[in-house]
């Protein structure tokens, strides 16, 4: 049954009637899926009764200077035990003229830096936010100025120069700072304008090894060839399959040769566990890891990582996202293999588990993943340089309305959480229309378009839009028909039957299809929604907060919670179809006296199956 309503926010204890009606039901949401326990998991700073290991700090040469178009503009790392720290500004450095700060930015009309311990300048990279640089530097946001406007929100321009105060809090002796991680470009991580025209099976076929030849039965696709496993994960996840495919050469070297490695036990990245048996599910954990790191560290969420040896790996703060990504896989992967050894009863009273140095020797730029990718398909700085920075100075979201049709009442079942499965990119909203019954059971209402533009593909449960938008220059950008480039929007747990086809133009309101529980893992009924912007999951609560007809986005306490918000109203995120989740589209046509009785009158339009 779905609610259609004609009523205004003014009149809301009107729908009091209404809500007893679907109260008590739950309704749609997206289900998390258990995730194996990770090397975080098995760390207890507490147990740690010895290291494994001594060194207290790597160096790691940057890219070569004919790449430094891309290269980011930091000062050089000093090399100081136990802790790194970026060259400091000269103590004569001084600021006195800048321009008019903006409302509420963080801008002293003088900057003066003449202290016994200077401060740190960095310049900001594409996609950091204040509150990211300043997790990484270990300060806090009101303590970073600038001699240019510094807006508290949104994205920062790329090429900013911060002044920052001497970071505070200092690396224990268990710490290893990775200096100057220029492993791999963020355009190289996700799968964005750089791997438009790239084609995986022409890649694996011209390789010549054996992964060319492989194939594995996968239940929505029977017999599928290790070249559409690849690309379907790929486009699942939003990660760059020239990466996937490194990562299983520099494991197997099946790609290059015609070694098998453990491809033919299903554990073609060495992750010997049965729940990520076979190359769709060993890529699964292989994203996952990837996007903990890369999403993690956008954010400001993750600054340093354990491993079972009791070492804490931190990255320097002038990392890039990208390189972070690939440091975190491979020392996740360390991890996974020292920990499959020992019983899963044992890990935590054994202490630190030893793990081998693989991990470092295949962060090495000059011999280790980095050369190899390299190898494989040139050099990433310089195409990275064809197309970064990802985020435009001045990015904003293109309009975008309520994915249901206007007069109806739908339920906010979910806050922001994983778009698929990349973990820590909390990209997806849930919207479920209101039913009779609980769980997944059909209706007639209808997901519609958010945007103008056309449908890029349409598979099994889900529908991607690539949109047309307006730059950050005024320029209207129609589609290109490519999901890489500009803002997409996904589509997911949309029932096969009515859903749109790929090549369909779609107006804003035009139908896409019904919710339902197809493509994935579901407790109801529901549209699970996410944006990507060249390639890149966006945070619904973040310097980009989704924006749904005014509606705003905010995370909750945990991934799944969270509220809605617009003109001081406020909607709770929760599974079931209560008072609180309640989130209606207005029409023309709305009338503003409407009685308890109209409502239960409108509550009789039902458009379930049953």
């Amino acid at each position: 049954m779905i609610l259609k309503t004609l009523i205004p926010s003014r009149y809301l204890s009107s729908f009091l009637f209404t809500v007893l009606l679907v109260s008590s039901f739950l309704l749609g949401a997206c289900q998390p899926t258990p995730q194996p326990a990770s090397a975080q998991d098995e760390v207890h700073p507490s147990e740690i009764l010895q290291l494994t290991r001594t060194e207290d700090k790597i160096q790691f040469i940057q890219p070569s200077a004919k790449l430094s178009k891309l290269e980011h503009k930091t000062t050089p790392i000093a090399s100081l035990t136990p802790l790194l720290t970026p060259t400091q500004v000269s103590a004569e450095m001084e600021v006195t003229e800048q321009p008019a700060p903006l409302a509420g930015t963080l801008n002293p009309t003088s900057i003066n830096l003449s202290l016994a311990h200077p401060p740190t300048r960095y310049y900001t990279q594409s996609g950091d936010t204040l509150e990211g640089v300043a997790a990484h530097f270990g300060v806090q946001p009101d303590e970073i100025i600038s001699p240019s406007p510094l807006p508290k929100d949104g994205l920062l321009v790329p090429e900013q120069l911060l002044v920052l105060p001497p970071r505070q809090s200092l690396p224990s002796p268990h710490h290893i700072v990775i200096n100057g991680t220029k492993l791999m470009p963020d355009s190289e991580v996700v799968n964005g304008p750089s791997a438009v025209d790239f084609d995986v099976d022409e890649y694996l076929k011209r390789a010549g090894g054996y992964l060319g030849k492989h194939r594995e039965y996968l239940g929505t696709t029977a017999w599928t060839s290790a070249a559409d496993v690849i690309t379907r994960i790929a486009l699942e996840n939003s990660i760059n399959p020239r990466l996937l495919i490194a990562l299983i050469e520099h494991e197997c070297g099946c790609v290059l040769g015609d070694s098998t490695g453990m491809i033919g036990e299903g554990y073609v990245l060495g992750i010997e566990q049965f729940e990520h048996r076979w190359l769709y599910l060993q890529l699964g954990w292989a994203v996952n890891q990837l996007s903990i790191g890369y999403y993690g560290w956008r954010t400001g969420s993750l600054t340093e990582f354990p491993l079972p040896n009791g070492i804490i790996i931190r990255p320097t703060p002038d990392s890039n996202a990208g390189s972070v990504a690939v440091l975190y896989y491979f020392a996740s992967l360390a991890a996974q293999k020292a920990l499959q050894k020992v019983p899963v009863g044992l890990r935590s009273i054994l202490g630190p588990i030893p793990i081998d140095d693989s991990w470092i020797q295949a962060v090495d730029p000059q011999t280790g993943f980095p050369a190899l990718y390299e190898r494989m398909f040139g050099s990433a700085w310089e195409r990275a340089g064809t197309v970064e920075p990802l985020f435009p100075a001045g990015l904003e979201q293109p309009k975008m309305e309520l994915p249901f049709e206007p007069g109806y009442v739908w339920s906010y079942t979910s806050g922001p959480h994983k778009a698929w499965q990349t973990e820590n990119a909390l990209a997806a909203l849930d919207l479920a229309p209101s039913t009779k019954w609980s769980g997944c059971v059909p209706t007639k209402a209808w997901a519609v378009a958010v945007a103008d533009g056309p449908v890029v593909r349409s598979g099994n449960g889900y529908v991607i839009q690539d949109l047309d938008y307006i730059d950050p220059h005024g320029q209207m950008l129609p589609s290109d028909g490519k999901e890489q480039t500009g803002w997409a929007v996904l589509y997911m747990h949309i029932a096969n039957e009515d859903k749109v086809q790929t090549g369909v133009y779609l107006k804003q309101g035009d139908p896409i299809g019904h919710p339902s529980c197809e493509g994935g893992p579901a407790t109801g009924t529901h549209l699970h929604i996410a944006r990507k912007f060249n390639g890149e999951w966006i945070a619904a609560d973040g310097p980009l907060p989704f924006n749904l007809s005014g509606w705003i986005a905010h995370a909750g306490p945990k991934p799944y919670e969270g509220t809605f918000t617009k003109d001081g109203e406020t909607v709770i995120a929760h599974p079931y179809g209560s008072f609180e989740t309640l989130i209606w589209r207005p029409n023309e046509e709305m009338k503003p006296e409407l009685t308890a009785t109209a409502v239960a009158d409108s509550a009789q339009d039902d458009q379930s199956d049953y």
